[in-house]
């Protein structure tokens, strides 16, 4: 067995102690170092692992860890220079979702990483869920048919009033870009690249200065329609978050567990839900079997891109109440298209 990849955490918010869950007696994985703003939090999470705690990521950098990746969990505007910092180290880095705030910065971020040779993938735990797999196989290999449509939901009852997701200058938006990041990259990883979206805000509830409520129209490349309910509001208590109709059956794939049925047949079980444990644990596996070649990356930097760049075009249509249609992939060389700046989102982030 080879050494194990040797990784510093950035970030100690809530979703560094999933990461930590999956870090925890993984031989492929070695967390080595965490840094954060905060140096006490950095100082506390060290002390569970045993590690060094520093107060940024520079401060990290200059001591001359000998560090092979970086997990970045700080917010979404932090996410470019960190990124950037480390890859012109020679680090790999997995960066936590909303990869950026604007197609401008995931543009560089990716031109950065590509030019020092390093890995860049993105954060996005559901590709990772093993019933999500299976319904993608399942689908590729035509069980149910021609798809024809495919249906998200992410919604819960949760206060956001104090948190950075919904303040616009850190997050770029609202549950949009926070949990619709989830629901576009589960659409491509299903689907494929995606032409063009519409969204629609809901009533806010609980009066943010961003979106707590879209529903998000999409229609594949391939023209598959899609639709997906995002809230922060509402909790829809529905068993399955994600469901495939076909023109010869079904699949749902759940919270608890997951199932299909294949014309008129049966319904068929064929897993247990959603492990966030194990999504974790299997992301950070493959980013060190990527580092050490052993396996292909399952998010790749065209993959990051093009999630920013889809809820790019959700924001501009959100704004204009129509059907905007999704940037094709460019060139990392090229200047990219007004569309990344940030305007895109502040002109909807009203009061």
């Amino acid at each position: 067995m080879s050494q194990p990849v040797s990784f510093v955490l950035v970030g100690t918010g809530g979703i560094a102690s999933s990461y930590a869950a999956a870090f925890k007696d993984n031989p492929n994985v070695e967390l080595i170092a965490v840094a954060d703003t905060r140096r006490d939090a950095a100082e506390s999470f060290a002390k569970n692992f045993g590690i060094r705690a520093y107060g940024s990521h520079d401060e990290l950098l200059n001591d001359g860890v000998p560090v092979e990746a970086a997990l970045i969990c700080t917010p979404p505007n932090t996410h470019e220079p960190i990124a950037v910092d480390f890859a012109r180290r020679g680090v790999h880095v997995l960066c936590e979702k909303p990869f950026a705030i604007t197609s401008a910065s995931a543009r560089t971020m990716a031109r950065e990483a590509r030019r020092a040779g390093t890995i860049l993938t993105m954060g996005s735990k559901f590709r990772y869920v093993a019933d999500v797999i299976r319904a993608r196989d399942y689908l590729i290999r035509g069980d149910i048919g021609e798809v024809v449509l495919f249906e998200n939901a992410f919604t819960g009852r949760v206060d956001m009033s104090q948190r950075w997701n919904s303040n616009p200058s850190v997050s770029g938006g609202g549950v949009l870009i926070d949990n619709g990041t989830h629901s576009v990259d589960l659409i491509r990883y299903f689907l494929g690249p995606l032409a063009e979206v519409h969204a629609v805000e809901g009533k806010r509830i609980q009066n943010l200065p961003v979106e707590d409520t879209v529903r998000l129209f999409v229609r594949s490349a391939g023209g598959i329609m899609g639709s997906v309910d995002l809230s922060w509001s509402l909790n829809k208590e529905l068993d399955w978050f994600v469901n495939v109709f076909g023109s010869n059956g079904v699949i749902q794939v759940g919270w608890k567990q997951s199932r299909r049925k294949i014309g008129s047949g049966p319904w068929e079980i064929f897993g247990s839900g959603y492990d966030k444990v194990q999504a974790f644990r299997n992301q950070v596996n493959n980013v060190a079997a990527a580092i050490r070649g052993r396996e292909a990356l399952v998010i790749t930097w065209e993959d990051a891109l093009a999630s920013v760049d889809v809820i790019e075009a959700a924001y501009t249509s959100l704004n204009a109440s129509d059907w905007t249609g999704v940037r094709a992939m460019s060139a990392l060389t090229n200047t990219p298209a007004p569309i990344g700046d940030t305007a895109i989102h502040r002109e909807v982030v009203r009061v």
